[in-house]
């Protein structure tokens, strides 16, 4: 919380100097002795830490500067502040703040905070600089944030593309080739997390097509490998965009994101799956009818389907479109679940049924042939829930013929 003040209080008065210093028309000059430098920060314990962060470092001593521009910030007070993140239609900010509380913050999480100094020359150091401030006004600082295309590590890359007029080679030959973005999250988090498996129902298939190499660079750890790759080229010089790097700070125990095995995804979705296999074994072995939890599980399966439905269509957020989950959390099974254990169901659940047995196989398939990727933990409940639906077939079946 004290964090949080003082930067709202810096943030207040660098707009406010911005402002007084347009009046006078002048602004804040950087001496020959500054420096600027890309802040990269390792991954924390939360699952939105997990894929680390990018700022940008201003350092003038002679101008006492020591400034931090972060593009990873948003506002919690901003009205309708979760139906907006849902939608999509959250808006990022670019935040400043001195470097002292800055660190300060990542140094409590115990995250790696690593600075890789640009060996800009005076010109370039004030174009970029001018850039920053005029980006931090406040009718310019808040942008549409993308998870994969415009994001804490992209904006630096695409600020000092564009002041660099050219003269700048960013390299990303030393990227690994063949990963999807859906690859690229699972390397950083752990497939067998509640955290992967919510984003890998979440996202479509839109995250499965191959990444550009410059497309890896929405992950930090890669922004800031192209960084130490890249040059600068003009007519007379060529020289690497990195001077020099160094290790700001090194947690002696890195405080990162986990889960405990016990109630992780495999355990819990595998252990309710057997249970429901169990079952539909004893009620094929007892010729016991539909009941509870047939009309449970079409009730679940078809709530995450809305949900899925409206990510994909009722929101501007890009990953989650044609996400192909829905073919095993179909949104109908809703109206499934309040007839499914009827004695006498109506005539339209036997095809019905059938055809969520076909989902699943397409479901299969897709996987099979590369058209999307499916959490791994939900194969047991994929299994499960086929076996249940032959069953729920079973006895639509006998009770038409016996009825």
């Amino acid at each position: 919380m004290k964090h949080l003040f003082k930067n709202y209080f810096f943030l207040a008065f660098f707009c406010i100097s911005l402002h007084t210093a347009q009046a006078q028309n002048s602004t804040v000059q950087l001496s020959s002795d500054a420096q600027i430098s890309l802040i990269t920060i390792g991954s924390g314990p939360e699952l939105y830490d997990s894929f680390g962060h990018t700022a940008i470092r201003v350092k003038d001593p002679r101008r006492n500067i020591d400034w931090v521009f972060n593009y990873g910030r948003f506002n919690f007070n901003t009205p309708n502040f979760y139906l907006k993140f849902a939608r999509g239609k959250l808006l990022y900010t670019l935040w400043v703040s001195p470097f002292d509380d800055f660190i300060e913050d990542y140094k409590y999480q115990r995250r790696w905070v690593k600075e890789q100094i640009l060996s800009l020359d005076t010109q370039e150091k004030k174009r970029y600089f001018d850039f920053l401030k005029n980006n931090a006004k406040e009718e310019n600082r808040e942008y549409r944030y993308d998870f994969f295309f415009d994001n804490c590590a992209t904006r630096p890359v695409d600020a000092l593309t564009e002041v660099m007029n050219g003269q700048l080679n960013i390299n990303y030959s030393s990227f690994p080739e063949g990963f999807t973005h859906r690859d690229l999250i699972r390397n950083n988090v752990h497939w067998n997390t509640w955290g992967m498996v919510g984003m890998d129902v979440a996202i479509g298939s839109v995250t499965d097509r191959l990444a550009t190499k410059k497309e890896y660079a929405f992950l930090p750890d890669y922004t800031m490998e192209a960084f130490a790759n890249s040059m600068i080229v003009n007519e007379n010089t060529k020289k690497p965009l990195v001077s020099k790097t160094e290790s700001l700070y090194i947690p002696k125990k890195e405080n990162t994101y986990k889960e405990l095995f016990i109630v992780s995804p495999i355990i819990i979705i595998g252990l309710l799956s057997f249970l429901l296999l169990y079952k539909t074994y004893k009620d094929r072995k007892n010729d016991r009818p539909l009941g509870f939890v047939d009309s449970l599980i079409l009730f679940c399966t078809g709530c995450i389907g809305i949900l899925l439905a409206f990510l994909w269509f009722g929101t501007e957020h890009g990953t989650t479109k044609w996400n192909y989950n829905l073919l095993w959390a179909f949104p109908f099974h809703i109206i499934a679940s309040f007839v499914i254990k009827k004695a006498t169901p109506p005539q339209w659940i036997y095809p019905y049924m059938k055809l969520s047995v076909i989902m699943l196989a397409l479901l299969g398939f897709h996987w099979i042939v590369g058209v999307q990727q499916f959490a791994y933990a939900l194969i047991p409940l994929f299994i499960a829930l086929a076996v249940r639906y032959m069953y729920m077939l079973k006895v639509i079946k006998q009770t038409r013929i016996t009825g």
